[in-house]
């Protein structure tokens, strides 16, 4: 395939498609991927659907799972017309379920894949979520259909009602998740041809569309099997072809789909000049380039992978970091065949390109030719909440080690990474186990770099009960005094935040946004005036009247609100669902007298103080899991998770197999997959369908804390 083509195609935006494969793992998205490369004619038919061209970390290789998405430019033809696909390959296992979500934000569709056996899974419904929260048009692949024919043995009949029901389960989740506007418009269907089914390892795919323009039927199918000859079937119905113009037909172009995606993620003026270029997808507009994926070259340095929603961009521009806040210039564009990266001399609006030469650039920057407003914050479906101390096995490594940690934060932004340059011990934290398990085996063999890691630690949340009385938080001067009081967040307010409807950050005089959705909540408008700050789940209220001088100090407070959001005082651990309420305040004339020095003691101190008088507590996290395993294991998994302190919520049984819902502490989920297997001879199933918080038990809270505590090297009392 010429890369000139690819040049040509990139200035012509009704022919792009950006789009992104999601679904559980092991339901076949990257041996699907490979089908639509072949079909590109980028890597041989006879391979595709056992080469899993897209999965180049050796860890991915012998795993046999994708743990990093990756992207891939080709061209297809449908009635003479070639059509430029962008196309995202992402992880199915939960732990790397953040690389979904960072994925969605540079497409504009996706293709969801689901098994014709197992049907919709968790992890299915995390991905469907994923996508229609950045408002990422679906479509459905039904995939392993060769498994209902030669292992379930259905009737044509049999399978038409099994499809079916996978249907209306995906059109089901539209429905609950879909925002206004979208819920029956993006409803999935067989007649308008935005379902199809196949077998990406036999390399073959029908829609009703393409059944009927060829006259083939699920007869043939079933033949083919019967005659063992599916190849013919992949010679007649050639499964990129059917994909592809599935995507064509049903997925938006990027200036279709900036129209409604920019709203949703940027908060800028619409009306300025870069709100329309955003919207109407401007080549000739001013650059807006969103990364999503840092990964590290060794020729070339750092490449951020993302989306130009608008303007154009080659080497040597200058472009501005609006978080990091400084210009820098670019060295080189290009944009991705897998492993490959194709250098071209510039790419317009609407496209997913390489950029070299953004220097310390993170995923979720927004880089722009001027400073503007950045991109709505990229919000992960899941917390980190196991984590890790790591450090280098030789002292002298220690440097080195800190450059590396760096790097893997970059490259994988679900990875929170800690850094003590004094001690040389450093956290890690990520979604699970495997997740710090992948990190680390990478570290060691990819990086170079010999490394020990402790035993899994679990980050717990700290909170309120109760509404606090007032407290005067004094400054060390004693010329300054803030009055503070804490309650706990009302929990309509923290969903909101968690879904995204109430955008975290400090909140500017007149954000429209975060007053048409607190209103919407029910709040007054002199409530919502006094919102200074949404933090990570928390809120910080300013309740002044008149105070001259609060415009000097509100940064200084809104900073020490931060600083005891991010360690509690129970233990130092993250808060959540706490308001923070600055309710008074008198402070010293003189300026001298009222800076940092002053004011960040005075309100840690206050706040603090509020929280304990409001019955501080502590949560920790919980996963809510699936288990599936034959019915004769039931009783032993029962067992076993009464033994992790776990709670079942629900057991369903169909025929031999049984589906366990169960809500488990994570501090007991440690060698939770060893556990599973020999409860099951290694036949039982866990996904993650969601994650909570919850109140340690009264019996374990003082333990818990002074294990924290001393792990921390804090004094035993509080």
């Amino acid at each position: 395939m010429a890369e000139k083509d690819i040049e040509n195609l990139m200035t012509q935006q009704e022919h792009i498609r950006n789009i992104a494969i999601a679904a559980h793992i092991d339901h076949g998205k990257t041996t699907f991927s490979d089908n639509l490369l072949a079909g590109a004619g980028m890597m041989s038919e006879e391979t595709a659907g056992k080469q899993r061209a897209l999965d180049f970390h050796e860890d991915e290789s012998t795993r046999g799972i994708t743990i990093d998405s990756a992207s891939v430019s080709m061209i297809h033809e449908i009635q003479g017309e070639k059509y430029l696909i962008n196309l995202i390959d992402t992880p199915g296992h939960v732990d790397f379920s953040g690389d979904v979500t960072r994925a969605m934000r540079a497409v504009d569709g996706c293709v969801i894949l689901c098994c014709a056996v197992e049907g919709v899974m968790p992890q299915t419904e995390t991905v469907v979520r994923q996508a229609l929260k950045e408002l990422v048009k679906p479509v459905l692949f039904i995939n392993k259909v060769d498994r209902l024919i030669k292992e379930v043995k259905l009737t044509p009949q049999e399978m038409e009602k099994k499809f079916l029901s996978i249907i209306e389960h995906v059109n089901q989740l539209i429905e609950d998740i879909a925002p206004a506007g979208y819920k029956e418009k993006w409803k999935v269907g067989v007649g308008e041809g935005s379902v199809a089914f196949g077998s990406a390892f036999h390399n073959w795919a029908l829609s009703f569309p393409y059944m009927k323009e060829h006259g083939l039927t699920f007869k043939d199918v079933i033949d083919a099997y019967e005659d063992d000859n599916h190849q013919e079937l992949a010679k007649k119905a050639p499964l990129h072809k059917v994909v592809l113009e599935m995507s064509i037909k049903h997925h938006p172009n990027p200036i279709d789909a900036q129209k409604y995606r920019i709203p949703k993620i940027w908060h800028g003026e619409m009306d300025s000049d870069v709100g329309k270029s955003l919207i109407n997808c401007d080549p000739k507009g001013e650059q807006v380039f969103a990364p999503i994926k840092i990964v590290v070259d060794k020729h070339a340095g750092e490449v951020a992978a993302g989306r130009l929603f608008s303007g154009t961009i080659k080497q040597g521009d200058e472009v501005y970091m609006n978080s990091a806040k400084r210009n820098v210039r670019v060295q080189q564009v290009s944009v991705y065949k897998g492993a490959q990266r194709i250098i071209v001399s510039k790419v317009s609006a609407g496209n997913i390109i390489g950029v070299v030469g953004l220097k310390d650039v993170f995923v979720g920057e927004t880089v722009s030719k001027n400073p503007i407003e950045p991109f709505e914050s990229i919000k992960h479906l899941f917390d980190p909440v196991v984590t890790k101390s790591i450090e280098a096995k030789r002292a002298v490594d220690l440097p080195k080690l800190v450059e590396i940690l760096k790097q893997v934060a970059k490259e994988d932004p679900s990875i929170k990474i800690e850094i003590n340059e004094q001690t040389g011990e450093s956290l890690m934290s990520g979604m699970g186990e495997l997740h710090l398990e992948i990190m680390e085996n990478r570290i060691k063999t990819e990086k170079g770099l010999d490394v020990r890691t402790s035993a899994p630690i679990i980050v717990y949340r700290e909170t309120v009960a109760k509404e606090s009385s007032i407290v005067e938080g004094r400054s060390p001067n004693r010329h300054n005094s803030f009055f503070i009081k804490v309650e706990p967040l009302e929990d309509d307010v923290s969903e909101a935040i968690k879904s995204g409807d109430l955008r975290e950050g400090r909140v500017k005089k007149k954000s429209q946004d975060v007053t048409d959705a607190l209103s919407k909540l029910g709040w007054a408008g002199d409530e919502i005036r006094n919102v200074r700050h949404i933090y990570k789940g928390n809120m910080f209220l300013d309740e002044t009247r008149g105070e001259v001088h609060i415009g000097e100090v509100i940064g200084m407070i809104l900073d020490s609100f931060e600083m005891v959001m991010n360690n509690g005082p129970l233990a130092r651990e993250p808060c959540m669902k706490v308001k923070v309420s600055l309710v008074d305040m008198k402070v010293h004339e003189d300026a001298i007298h009222r800076g940092p020095a002053q004011v960040y003691p005075a309100i840690r101190e206050g706040v603090v103080e509020a929280m304990k008088k409001g019955n501080a507590s502590l949560f920790e996290p919980l996963q809510i899991h699936v288990i599936e395993m034959p019915n004769k294991f039931l009783g032993t998994m029962t067992k076993l998770v009464g033994g992790k302190r776990g709670q079942m919520i629900d057991v369903k049984q169909e025929g031999n197999n049984s589906k366990m819902t169960a809500k488990i502490p994570v501090a007991e989920m440690i060698g939770w997959s060893n556990d599973l297997r020999s409860a099951t001879e290694g036949r039982g199933v866990s996904s993650l369908l969601d994650q909570l918080f919850e109140k340690v038990p009264a019996s374990l809270k003082t333990d818990v804390i002074k294990k924290i505590r001393s792990r921390k090297g804090l004094s035993e009392n509080q």
